[in-house]
């Protein structure tokens, strides 16, 4: 018979990693910073901190959504790659897309495994993963996604982008690994820059995302599952899961969003959430 203690204890960890993976697959490709989110909805909810490992892990239910949302772009790079090697054609669409890619997922490669080598537990530890560090982090992306929405010119398509564009938004990717500051919001606000259209910019930044989330996700599954404890695996399974159902549905509305609105939003919900971040840290810490 199991035991009463140890099955409620499972069902509490299923729960918190169903609303962890909510949490996620809303705020993974929206430009609100998804580290963010998972760091302070569990605080608020008495939670406490998850940890790097069980958000990477998280985080690959976005993966599994983005891969199966655009399956059809990746076939298409797949092929366009293929056809590329066998007959030289690297100027076609689809294979300088899969360059850009490539390209652009190499900066935060290289600083992730810098990180994963040298610096594991800094970075855990890290002031930037405070509550009122990432309050800031948010306010200052929200100023530069306003700053991108103003001056971009939005001419650039999908269809013309070059390895130059793949290593401009790569580099700008590499802020992600601050917390706070959103994988698709610096990627989104440096293609916003460099004058893309705002479907395009979020189209690119969605599939440049597929390299980085899922080699975080893969290197972190180990840690998360030894973090699960008694729990087992069952509730990062969960947390997966969900994820990925929300990732989709938010993947979906931001393109379609995107057609007809701008990014002004985005740029409201993240100011608000850095101040109202600052007023509960200082209340807080006053106590």
């Amino acid at each position: 018979m199991a035991d009463p203690a140890s099955a409620l204890g499972l069902w509490e960890a299923c729960w918190r990693n169903f609303i962890l993976g909510v949490v996620q697959g809303l705020t993974e490709f929206l430009p609100i910073s998804s580290t963010a989110h998972l760091k302070v909805v569990p605080v608020l909810l008495g939670w406490g901190d998850p940890g790097v490992s069980v958000t990477a892990a998280i985080q690959l239910g976005s993966i599994v959504a983005v891969i199966a949302y655009f399956k059809a772009d990746l076939a298409q790079v797949l092929q366009g790659i293929a056809r590329a090697i066998r007959h030289g054609q690297w100027r076609e669409p689809e294979a300088r897309l899969g360059i850009a890619m490539a390209i652009g997922t190499v900066p935060i490669l290289l600083v992730g495994v810098a990180i994963k080598l040298f610096g594991a537990e800094a970075y855990e530890q890290s002031p930037l993963r405070s509550v009122p560090a990432i309050a800031v982090v948010s306010i200052v992306m929200a100023l530069l996604l306003a700053i991108a929405e103003r001056l971009g010119p939005r001419r650039k398509q999908l269809a013309e982008v070059s390895g130059r564009d793949g290593l401009l938004v790569g580099v700008a990717q590499v802020l992600a690994l601050i917390p706070g500051v959103s994988r698709s919001g610096s990627t989104l606000t440096a293609a916003l820059l460099d004058g893309w259209k705002r479907p395009d910019a979020a189209r690119f930044s969605f599939l440049l995302g597929i390299p980085a989330i899922s080699l975080a996700g893969l290197v972190e599954l180990k840690g998360a599952v030894a973090a699960a404890g008694s729990a087992g695996p069952l509730p990062l399974l969960v947390g997966i899961l969900s994820a990925t159902v929300v990732s989709w549905v938010a993947i979906d509305w931001l393109l379609k969003f995107l057609q007809r609105h701008s990014t002004w939003v985005f740029v409201g919900y993240r100011l608000v959430f850095g101040v109202l971040l600052l007023v509960w840290w200082g209340h807080d810490g006053a106590h």
